[in-house]
């Protein structure tokens, strides 16, 4: 799975303005992501997380989520499914997303998305990423930290100042 259709993957996580339920927050500290895509590679992140800054790491993808005209979430008996519509430039993409788990201790997320076959990414991917709570957050991350495959670190937060506007002088 390319880069992009790993990005039309996480914009069916994101939450919807027209939502009747919520994902609950996940247990404060530190998170060990695995995604694998259909072909089998496997990416690992970790994330550190709060109560105030978990709902901020879901919704990441700010200006993402603008390109989905349909998105759904609904309660399960196991978890959630959410289903969305997303389109950037002059692709479409349908996406079909399970959530089960306790979000203390481990949970999964099961994607699969549908799209042009004229485009660069593959008309049928998949994707499932499995994350677990390890513990605490390490001494040198602070909540909003987000660790990606190969040390590459980021903050939510500081994501967030970058792109929140300026206001004009007076």
């Amino acid at each position: 799975m390319s880069r992009p259709a790993v990005l039309f993957a996480i914009i069916a996580l994101v939450p919807g303005a027209a939502r009747a339920v919520d994902y609950p927050s996940r247990k404060p500290g530190l998170w060990e992501l695995t995604m694998t895509m259909g072909s089998g590679r496997t990416m690992t992140s970790e994330q550190c997380t709060d109560q105030t800054t978990d709902k901020d790491m879901i919704m990441s993808a700010g200006p993402a989520q603008q390109a989905c005209k349909r998105t759904e979430l609904q309660k399960t008996a196991t978890g959630f499914v959410s289903d969305a519509t997303c389109t950037f430039g002059n692709v479409t993409r349908t996406s079909h997303t399970e959530v089960s788990g306790d979000f203390n201790s481990a949970y999964t997320v099961k994607v699969t998305s549908h799209g042009s076959s004229e485009s660069a990414m593959p008309a049928d991917t998949s994707m499932t990423m499995n994350a677990k709570w390890v513990g605490p957050c390490k001494a040198d991350q602070k909540p909003g930290d987000i660790i990606m495959q190969g040390g590459m670190k980021m903050n939510v937060k500081d994501m967030q100042n970058m792109r929140a506007p300026v206001a004009p002088k007076q």
